[in-house]
């Protein structure tokens, strides 16, 4: 008896639906990311059992350095640097630092300092910092820092430029992150600076601790 042969057909399957999804998770992911910014020194918070967190938006942080680097090389006495998540803020805040020094900058170099994830340099260097190429922006900022000095008597520039930012967006939140290893007599400086402008009220950015740390 001769062998019975079964047609093979061919097997189609729809794969609509699964490239549908995956444009939307991918659409998901890409709305819903927060990208970590490059700053210019490396900071590793302090553990710390709080779980309040610091909001996304609206937030201006203020980044402490630690005196010395990974190798254990000095850095300085803890340089501060800053930065505003609103660039439209960001900008207004330059504007009004600009007009109270007294520095005229380029369309150019407004477009490098927007550019900045991170700003840092005494207000008599940022024109010719802001002139530099991106990479050599990346090598200096590191060793510059927002002077914590008063002026004739009267207030820092780190106070200028947080009343500025304030003057921007009088809703914005203050954050403050240090090393782990900066000496606590660096950030009580920088604190000391924000109440004395009546600023009592920022968030500490710290790591939150496992509970075997604890």
């Amino acid at each position: 008896m001769g062998k019975v042969k079964i047609k093979k057909s061919d097997i189609w399957i729809d794969m609509t639906p699964m490239s549908d999804v995956m444009t939307l998770l991918l659409t998901f992911f890409m709305l819903t990311s927060t990208f970590v910014k490059n700053e210019p020194v490396k900071v590793n918070t302090p553990g710390s059992v709080s779980e309040i967190k610091v909001p996304e938006n609206g937030v201006l942080t203020i980044l402490v350095s630690p005196e010395k680097d990974a190798s254990g090389k000095p850095t300085g006495e803890g340089q501060v640097f800053m930065s505003i998540d609103n660039v439209d803020q960001l900008e207004a805040t330059l504007t009004d630092m600009t007009g109270q020094f007294g520095v005229n900058l380029t369309g150019e170099q407004i477009k490098n300092f927007k550019a900045e994830s991170t700003f840092g340099v005494p207000m008599n260097e940022l024109a010719n910092y802001l002139s530099l190429s991106s990479q050599n922006r990346a090598k200096t900022i590191g060793e510059k820092g927002i002077p914590l000095d008063s002026i004739n008597g009267g207030m820092s520039e780190f106070q200028l430029w947080v009343n500025a930012a304030r003057a921007a967006n009088n809703e914005i939140k203050i954050a403050l992150k240090a090393d782990a290893t900066t000496p606590y007599k660096t950030v009580k400086k920088v604190m000391n600076e924000l109440q004395d402008m009546d600023e009592s009220h920022y968030y500490m950015i710290t790591n939150l601790k496992k509970s075997e740390e604890e």
